[in-house]
């Protein structure tokens, strides 16, 4: 196999195309353009100064109507920003009463269960006093009670005292003393 030798092009001439298409482009596009622009810049309809003159009016009305608006804005901007400042400030004081008021609700929590406490301590300490006296000492200070506070000591102490103090009771307040301890939980939900 032999090769053939490589044909000779001219150097140059693709080159040259495209350079020229280019360059006319180029033309073309400042003869579009400009045209256009140097024909407004020639033709002035009115002079500048009658011009000014016969537009002012109604410029004028224009600029003021536009300057009133932009000054209602800003004032309504203005007040806008002074609410959002105001509500700021408010929320802060909430969220600073709600804390405080937190705060305060768990002191007093934590006051109440001790008092709860110390009062159950005394009513436990209470009914064993009882519980230990007599029944026959013990029935002659329950007939002196309420019924209702007496009823409330002789159902925390454990029946063989309660009922030693029941017997001890004049029946009238053995009875009355019985159907309060028997209608405490009378009205209390079954389920």
């Amino acid at each position: 196999m032999t090769r053939k030798p490589p044909e000779k092009r001219p150097k140059g001439g693709v080159l040259a195309v495209i350079s020229l298409l280019m360059i006319g482009s180029a033309a073309i596009r400042i003869g579009l353009e400009a045209g256009p622009a140097l024909a407004k810049g020639a033709e002035p309809s009115m002079p500048a100064a009658k011009q000014t003159r016969a537009e002012l009016p109604g410029a004028q009305v224009l600029l003021t109507e536009l300057l009133r608006r932009e000054e209602a804005l800003k004032q309504r901007e203005a007040a806008v920003l002074d609410k959002e400042k105001a509500l700021a400030i408010a929320d802060h004081a909430i969220e600073t009463r709600l804390v405080a008021l937190q705060e305060a609700e768990e002191a007093l929590r934590a006051t109440l269960a001790v008092a709860e406490k110390a009062a159950e301590t005394d009513l436990t300490r209470l009914t064993d006093v009882y519980q230990s006296m007599k029944p026959k000492d013990a029935a002659a200070l329950f007939e002196t009670m309420d019924p209702s506070f007496a009823a409330g000591f002789l159902s925390r102490m454990p029946p063989d005292a309660a009922a030693g103090v029941l017997a001890g009771l004049r029946p009238e307040a053995a009875y009355t003393i019985s159907v309060i301890m028997a209608g405490r939980n009378a009205a209390a939900p079954q389920e």
